[in-house]
């Protein structure tokens, strides 16, 4: 299955499946994170479905959907959480893993751990090119401490 690095902790993907989670397993990662809203995806892709999955896999699963068009700072500071809590790799997805990368881009820079321009090269970096994000990096960080 197909995902991008951002940093040593965080990828992310495209929507998973049940099927993917051996793979994530044995490639190490400690959690998955959801931003997608049940509301794009078949039962069988839905969050609870997955949660369970994840649970039988012995792997963390957080649900922190996020519609398109929808960035919220509780949105963000449900990624800063995971990211913080979670010893090990994450794995967040929505349908692109856009919206995953923002929401992490976001996190990152609200909790200082890297400044705006090494958040746009690690997004460039995994196939996420967000060119104009930078000032809206750095105003969020402003206002978050």
């Amino acid at each position: 299955m197909p995902y991008a690095r951002l940093n040593d902790k965080m990828s992310v993907a495209p929507q998973i499946t049940p099927e993917d989670l051996p793979d994530l397993v044995a490639k190490g990662f400690k959690a998955v994170v959801c931003n997608r809203p049940d509301n794009e995806v078949p039962p069988e892709l839905s969050s609870q479905a997955l949660e369970a999955a994840c649970e039988g896999a012995g792997i963390a699963f957080y649900n922190n959907p996020l519609a398109p068009g929808g960035l919220t700072p509780e949105a963000v500071a449900g990624q800063a959480q995971v990211i913080t809590a979670t010893d090990g790799a994450i794995l967040a997805y929505c349908a692109s893993g856009t919206r995953s990368a923002i929401l992490w881009a976001f996190a990152t820079a609200a909790q200082g751990d890297e400044n705006a321009e090494n958040i746009v090269n690690a997004l460039d970096n995994a196939g996420y090119s967000l060119p104009g994000i930078a000032p809206q990096l750095e105003q969020f960080a402003a206002q978050s401490r």
